[in-house]
């Protein structure tokens, strides 16, 4: 249990980062989501749609220090081969 008052402080200010940190994560996970859904579904186009709406979700996420920059260039790769590949 945090004793001093800057510890306090710190444990609350993790709680509200986590939280938050929480929140984008499953935001950008929901956008990854919504492309592998089109892709399985055979709709080039709107998998297209799908991942030029990810593409900056996943750089801000990247950008923000939520994932590292090559998890994000990796999500990107692969998703956009799926598309080519339809």
């Amino acid at each position: 249990m945090a004793n001093s008052a800057q510890a306090i402080k710190r444990a609350r200010q993790a709680e509200n980062s986590r939280q938050l940190n929480a929140s984008q994560r499953s935001n950008m996970r929901t956008y990854i989501k919504k492309v592998i859904n089109a892709i399985e579904s055979g709709d080039k186009d709107a998998a297209s749609a799908a991942f030029k709406v990810a593409v900056p979700v996943i750089d801000s996420a990247a950008g923000k220090g939520l994932i590292h920059a090559n998890k994000a260039a990796r999500h990107k790769r692969r998703l956009n081969q799926h598309i080519r590949a339809l």
